[in-house]
């Protein structure tokens, strides 16, 4: 199986992404997420209040609609991709903004 990198091209998409996220009125200064890449991966950082904590792990499939979501569980210290049954899953749909959204409701700030 080869691993992928995720392109520049879509690196600049995705810090663009968060950014407009980071954005809205409504998040202004209360949390921002952070985007980090490591090959096939995106890990996203939520930065509330100062400190940046790790909320969830997206996995690069070829296309910008269908991002593989795994969330970090706090009791494992892991990232969890079977884990479906968490507040915001519902907005779970392959994209990085439904991801930032799941988040928002699974770790309130």
């Amino acid at each position: 199986m080869k691993i992928l990198t995720i392109p520049e091209d879509v690196r600049e998409e995705v810090k663009e992404i968060v950014q407009r996220f980071n954005d809205q009125p409504d998040l202004k200064g209360e949390c921002n997420y952070v985007p980090r890449f490591k090959g096939e991966y995106l890990y996203l950082d939520r930065s509330d209040y100062g400190g940046a904590a790790p909320v969830c792990r997206l996995r690069y499939a070829g296309k910008m609609d269908s991002w593989e979501f795994a969330i970090f569980k706090y009791s494992d210290n892991r990232y969890d991709p079977n884990e479906l049954l968490f507040p915001g899953s519902k907005h779970i749909d392959g994209t990085i903004e439904g991801a930032m959204k799941a988040c928002l409701e699974a770790f309130p700030a």
